[in-house]
């Protein structure tokens, strides 16, 4: 018999407890509650969790804290970061101590449970995200071309501009992840020895993400497998090309990016894009 996984939940909402327990359980799973940062410490100590989820701002030992001591302790084990009260400081921090996600109040359960079962299957590395930059102002990453990598970092990307309104923040996210999954794939090949960089960058007037892929490049006019290309009154001619290519349903990228925000930029080899969100 499989030995179950072991999810630590420490929080000091018992509604939070509630919620995630709901989400979380399977009959491979055991679900421990703590509802304080040193009780939290002590379960981390006495036992080998797989997954944490860990409250920022809890009594006796704060939610950042916890997760440090937990990389200590614990090294196998992944931490996401859950909170109702963030910085953009917080989010830098987190990736800094190599938190594996994080998380905003109220918590969109869909994408913890998807989060949580990518930590879970244990096949992520300590360095599968390397911080460059780590400023709120100027963020720069770099990351493996994997998949489940790619929804970390958007999720990070996703929390850091915290002042933005939730329809903003969702659009931003959605274009970058546009962008950074067509780099893993047509740019990296999805190979997790290649890198792909980000730079996230906060001005007064502008967000901006950049994303710089290993691939020799594409040029916007040669992309009969993409809708950008579609000629009018063809708004799907490009799935015949994508099927006789054997590719995957899709190829609205470009096209959606270029509705969720103000700018979309490539350079002249087609393997650095810069996207950009003007704020009012």
């Amino acid at each position: 018999m499989a030995v179950p996984k072991r999810i630590l939940i420490v929080d000091d909402d018992p509604a939070v407890h509630g919620q995630l327990v709901d989400a979380l359980q399977a009959p491979d799973r055991q679900i421990d509650s703590a509802h304080d940062g040193l009780d939290g410490l002590a379960h981390i100590e006495a036992t080998p969790y797989d997954l944490v989820l860990a409250d920022l701002t809890l009594p006796g030992l704060d939610g950042l804290a916890l997760l440090q001591r937990t990389r200590q302790l614990r090294p196998a084990a992944r931490v996401v970061v859950i909170t109702d009260s963030w910085t953009p400081e917080d989010v830098v921090r987190s990736i800094r101590e190599q938190a594996f996600a994080y998380f905003s109040k109220p918590l969109a359960m869909g994408a913890v449970v998807d989060i949580a079962a990518s930590a879970l299957r244990g096949s992520s590395r300590d360095d599968d995200i390397q911080l460059l930059s780590g400023r709120p102002e100027w963020l720069g990453v770099r990351m493996r071309c994997k998949m489940e990598t790619a929804d970390r970092i958007v999720q990070f990307l996703r929390e850091l501009p915290a002042d933005l309104g939730h329809t903003d923040r969702e659009n931003i996210a959605a274009a970058f992840r546009e962008i950074l999954v067509n780099a893993i794939e047509h740019g990296g090949g999805s190979d997790p020895k290649k890198w792909v960089y980000i730079t996230y960058v906060r001005t007064a007037r502008e967000i901006l993400y950049y994303v710089r892929d290993p691939g020799k490049g594409f040029s916007l006019g040669d992309l009969p497998h993409a809708a950008i290309s579609n000629p009018d009154g063809s708004p799907t001619g490009h799935t015949e090309v994508r099927d006789r290519l054997g590719l995957r349903p899709g190829g609205f990228g470009i096209l959606l990016t270029r509705q969720l925000v103000d700018e979309l930029i490539y350079n002249e080899a087609g393997n650095e894009a810069l996207l950009i969100k003007h704020l009012t």
